[in-house]
């Protein structure tokens, strides 16, 4: 290959401009005829002006060399001329071949262009292309060599080869092949992979465009041709269809297409690609399958039967009609799990899985939706309303009448069933299937094999508790509760003694809502917890704020729930609260329910000991309405019952419930337990209450809950239960006359008005159970025939509703029978006849009120003795834990000490520590060694052991170190006071060895 290069020469400067054109081939040609002048510098110039890499050798020199030659090979001109030849300028390796050419271009033959390697001056080799010419300078034959850089050439050739191969390699990885179409001409050109594709021999050249749509089935062909046809020019197109294999297989294939225009418009080219993805679709096809089919039962899964029933509402939609979704869950299946194992229990499925494919028709879908979860789509038209839909979901149940027989066992199992109506309850799937869930779920909570239709009410309660909670979860997060507090009194001395806290939630859209509302949901939803641990620390810290300021001190109750106490910290927890808000132990109570007690006693009784044990006291509320126990009364550490208001009654009540509380608080008593009532709202209740021995009380009567102002304002003006109520009132002694004749309750008075008695009467038994609940009553003197109750059966009933009064019968009639068996039941003290003999009566009337008075001072020694030992096992059981707890200190302080003794004696260097009194409490073996040979000085006086500097050292304590010298050797000593925050007392005194590098002040 021959290359010419032309060159201008600009017009010398006395002459018009002129262009003159050199065509070095041409000259070369003609070399013969004129002979090249070497001199003549037209040549020279025109060589050296050339863009390409010339050079012009003569016998194996250079003779002239172009500035882009030697720019190409990194050297000078003169570097090139002076001691570089032209064979320099290749690599060795191509020597004999250039010598070849040269040789053959001396002998005539034509010139033609070869390759070789060239090597620049830094050694670096690159390809270049070689085109030598025969020439002549002053007569003599020489070459024109160029020497073309082809080396980016060389790079693209092999990128491009690279890239057809690897081309090549992706279409067959792919599973691809590509085409181009050349539209004028209908010409198509197939890649290698294009045939393997079809399964074709590879093409030897074109083929025309009716060799791609012979090889497409016939019921596909128009859809294929017609898209192909419709392909616009730069839009990129993608479809499916199959195509047929050479050996006569339908094959599935992605098809790629786009065409392309040239500048005049005209659509000139196609470029198509097929991807086989035959397996790749037969895979997800198996997939979808594996996916939409339960693996234990086989039969379709929950995403199957939400994708059918999705299609079943839309064409239900269309055509105006109803359908039912049935949906049943098998009860005990973690039982049947447990007992049988995995495989058994998957068997379990598959049997049941069968049983109701029995009941059910070829057309009816049937889904496993997951553990024990079955649903029923009926195919289309076959029910029609409520009533059929219910006649075959109570078929469905029937099926679990009889046991399966699982692996040589029988296992009996049931089930709850719910329906749901499409359109009634709802037109989209999953919304559908969600309310037949929610009927199912009713139906297992109204027992075995039930059938429940949804109910949209009770959804719209699941909303309603859904939203609360989510309510309820943001006023958690934002502390958006209050604390009221509801008095709590002691019923001797009638001053209020504790408050019990009682949340409150005012929410911005539902107003107030009542605890009984939220707090349930609270502890399904798990904020029981922060709720109530904000309740503990907000009541505590009320508390120690009235304490401040300077209002009595009263007791805190606040309760606890069961997720609290099961936590395994939570004593530290409120004794931590107790640090935070400074409120002394003594000053809080917590209160449980019975159900907390059922779960977990061995862990509650721990809690509760601890609490116990800090000073915290406890009260088991609600008792008597739960799991009554009287072992929990005994073993735990309870210090307070409080009887619920069911148990909380007045005069009216009937005696066998009036005797109910007084067991309660009889027992209550017996286990050395105070007894609280809540809920007192009358003073008839409070009366019967004291008269009962009652303890404390709570209730509307007093107050209601209120805020905390409310309560400093009540501890200020010292509010409290009326006095002729109370226990403790100092009152003369009182005597309930009952009589229907006046005028003997006239005669009665005027007899024992010189007694000084308080004489209250009543005509009735009716209107004597009313004074009794007006008055404190000591002794009853009662007739025995009166109207609507007899005497006795007045009498009875006072003992039952106020045991402490003395009773006695005064009548003129004998009814000896019921007389006997009230005065063996103890219901009458006395029976005294008519006519009375005054003196008599006085006497017994006088006997009954010492004895009475005798009675109240056993109990009140006896309540005393009982309060005074209770006191005593919380003094002996707070003082166990203290002794516990200080006996833990100790020993930490001594495993302290001895890690302490330990550090000290591994410090290379004497340390002496010595107390107040100057005697040495400690000394290493350093120091022993050299202040007493080995001896030991402990216990020594500091003053007969220490040379006299160290004395003044000691003495003076300044924290710096000072030089000494001790039985020979230099020390650098320094002597400290013990820090005063700890509990050791003296001075420190080391002497570190002169070399050893002083720490900083």
């Amino acid at each position: 290959m021959e290359e010419s290069f032309t060159v201008e020469r600009e017009a010398v400067p006395q002459g018009t401009p002129a262009r003159r054109t050199w065509d070095l081939t041409d000259l070369a040609r003609q070399q013969c005829d004129s002979p090249l002048k070497f001199g003549d510098g037209a040549y020279k110039m025109m060589i050296e002006r050339v863009r390409a890499p010339l050079f012009i050798s003569q016998a194996g020199e250079f003779v002239l060399v172009n500035p882009t030659l030697a720019e190409l090979f990194g050297y000078s001109i003169d570097e090139m001329m002076a001691s570089v030849k032209p064979l320099d300028l290749a690599d060795t390796s191509d020597h004999a071949r250039i010598a070849s050419m040269i040789d053959a271009r001396a002998a005539g033959a034509p010139d033609h262009a070869y390759e070789i390697s060239c090597v620049r001056k830094d050694g670096s080799v690159f390809s270049a292309r070689a085109a030598g010419t025969r020439i002549a300078i002053d007569g003599r034959p020489a070459d024109l060599v160029n020497l073309t850089d082809i080396s980016e050439v060389k790079r693209a050739m092999r990128a491009a080869e690279q890239g057809a191969q690897l081309l090549v390699e992706a279409e067959e990885l792919a599973r691809m092949g590509s085409a181009e179409t050349d539209l004028a001409t209908g010409e198509v050109k197939l890649s290698a992979g294009m045939c393997r594709v079809f399964g074709e021999a590879i093409a030897d050249g074109p083929v025309g465009r009716e060799w791609f749509f012979s090889r497409v089935p016939p019921e596909e062909l128009p859809f294929v041709r017609s898209i192909s046809e419709g392909v616009r020019p730069g839009v990129p197109c993608e479809f499916e269809h199959r195509i047929v294999h050479a050996d006569g297989r339908q094959r599935v294939v992605l098809h790629r297409s786009m065409v392309e225009e040239d500048a005049l418009g005209q659509v000139v080219r196609a470029v198509t690609i097929l991807q086989d993805i035959t397996d790749q679709r037969a895979a997800e096809q198996r997939l979808d399958v594996l996916t939409h089919t339960c693996e234990v039962t086989g039969l379709p899964n929950r995403g199957a039967l939400l994708d059918h029933l999705d299609a079943e509402t839309r064409q239900a939609r269309r055509e105006g009609r109803s359908f039912p979704l049935i949906v049943l869950d098998i009860d005990q299946l973690k039982f049947a799990s447990e007992s049988l194992g995995y495989a058994g229990c998957d068997r379990l499925l598959a049997a049941v899985g069968a049983r109701l494919r029995d009941v059910l028709s070829a057309r009816d879908t049937l889904a496993h939706l997951g553990s024990g979860e079955y649903a029923v789509l009926l195919a289309a038209g076959e029910v029609a309303d409520e009533v059929m839909a219910l006649s075959i979901a109570a078929a469905l149940a029937g099926v679990f009448a009889a046991p399966f027989s699982i692996d040589d066992s029988e296992v009996k199992v049931t089930c709850g069933v719910g329906v749901a109506l499409c359109p009634r309850d709802d037109d989209d799937a999953d919304k559908l299937l969600h309310q037949a869930e929610a009927a199912m779920h009713r139906a297992h909570e109204m027992g075995d094999n039930q059938v429940c239709v949804y109910e949209p009410d009770r959804h719209l309660k699941a909303v309603a508790r859904l939203a609360m909670e989510t309510a309820l979860r943001r006023a958690t997060e934002q502390g958006a509760f209050t604390l009221l507090y509801q008095p709590q009194l002691d019923m001797a001395t009638g001053a209020v003694i504790g408050v019990e806290a009682l949340i409150r939630w005012n929410d911005p859209m539902r107003g107030n809502v009542s605890p009984v509302e939220f707090i349930p949901i609270a502890e399904e939803a798990g904020l029981i917890v922060p709720i109530g641990e904000w309740v503990l620390r907000t009541a505590c810290a009320q508390n120690a704020a009235w304490q401040s300021a300077g209002l009595p001190p009263l007791r805190m109750a606040v309760n606890l729930s069961v997720c609290q106490l099961q936590q395994p910290d939570i004593a530290r927890r409120i004794q931590s609260i107790l640090l935070e808000t400074r409120l002394d132990p003594c000053y809080l109570g917590v209160e449980i329910t019975e159900s907390v007690l059922v779960d977990e006693s061995a862990h509650v009784a721990r809690m509760l000991g601890e609490l116990k044990a800090i000073g915290v006291e406890i009260s088991l509320d609600d008792f008597g309405t739960g799991y009554s126990n009287l072992s929990y009364l005994r073993k735990l550490p309870i210090d307070v019952v409080k009887i619920d208001r069911s148990f909380v009654h007045d005069v009216t009540a009937a005696p066998q419930d009036v005797s109910m509380t007084r067991a309660v608080i009889n027992m209550a008593h017996s286990l050395q337990k105070k007894v609280l009532a809540e809920g007192v709202e009358t003073e008839g209740q409070l009366t019967l209450l004291i008269a009962n021995r009652c303890d404390q009380m709570q209730g509307y009567y007093f107050s209601p809950p209120v805020p905390a102002d409310a309560v400093a304002e009540m501890l200020r003006e010292h509010r409290q239960l009326p006095e002729h109520l109370l226990q403790r009132t100092a009152r003369a002694r009182t005597l309930l006359l009952v009589d229907d004749e006046e005028n003997i309750l006239a005669a009665l008075k005027r007899l024992l008005r010189r007694e000084g008695y308080h004489v209250v009467t009543a005509t009735s038994g009716a209107q004597g159970l009313q004074r009794l609940a007006e008055n404190r009553i000591d002794v009853i003197l009662s007739d025995q025939r009166m109207p609507g109750m007899t005497g006795v059966e007045f009498l009875r009933r006072a003992k039952e509703l106020y045991p402490d009064t003395i009773r006695m019968v005064l009548s003129g009639y004998t009814e000896l029978q019921s007389i006997t068996d009230a005065v063996n039941e103890g219901a009458i003290y006395k029976f005294l006849t008519k006519p009375w003999d005054d003196e008599r009566l006085r006497g017994h009337i006088q006997q009954a009120f010492r004895h009475k008075e005798m009675e109240d001072e056993n109990r009140r020694l006896a309540s005393a003795v009982s309060t005074a030992n209770q006191e005593l096992a919380d003094v002996n059981q707070r003082l166990q834990h203290l002794l516990h707890a200080q006996r833990d200190e100790i020993s930490r302080e001594g495993t302290s000490l001895a890690m302490v003794r330990g550090l000290l004696q591994s410090i290379p260097a004497p340390v002496v520590g010595f107390d107040t009194d100057d005697m040495v409490a400690f000394v290493n073996a350093e120091a022993e060694d050299l202040f007493c040979a080995g001896s030991s000085i402990l216990g020594c006086d500091l003053h007969q052991v220490l040379p006299h500097d160290l004395l003044a050292l000691c003495e003076s304590s300044d924290g710096a170190y000072h030089a000494v010298t001790v039985a020979g050797m230099n020390y650098q000593a320094v002597c400290r006071v013990l820090d005063a925050g700890t509990p050791s007392r003296g001075k420190l005194l080391l002497l570190a060895p002169s070399a050893a590098a002083l720490p900083p002040r």
